[in-house]
């Protein structure tokens, strides 16, 4: 699969700091940043810093580095969030996945009992 990025999409702007964000965490890898559209108490979005579209992108492109980075922005949210209880990780990817932004992101959820993944 050919990927082109697109720098103009919301994630990419956030991370030049042309849109401002309520930051979470940040490291050197990524930016978690609250969803301004939360679906749960806990919607956190944690974000590469590097222009991939989607995971498998990330998974296949990114340096080791950005990688375990990346991981371990994941595990400060969680553990900055206290999501005990249990959370959710999800990461949509391209049309039929429903991405709404094509700048990887892994969606943090918790806070409630979240249900069955899916239905149907």
């Amino acid at each position: 699969m050919v990927y082109a990025y697109d720098d103009q999409n919301i994630f990419a702007k956030i991370l030049r700091g042309e849109i401002p964000n309520q930051t979470v965490f940040e490291n050197e890898h990524a930016l978690a940043f609250r969803d301004i559209n939360a679906q749960a108490p806990v919607h956190v979005l944690v974000i590469p810093k590097g222009p991939y579209m989607s995971l498998d992108h990330f998974a296949r492109d990114g340096s080791a580095d950005e990688q375990v980075g990346f991981m371990k922005a994941v595990a400060e949210v969680c553990r900055l969030e206290a999501v005990d209880a249990g959370f959710r990780a999800v990461a949509n990817a391209r049309e039929d996945g429903v991405q709404e932004v094509p700048h990887y992101h892994l969606h943090i959820l918790a806070g409630r009992n979240l249900g069955p993944m899916l239905m149907g």
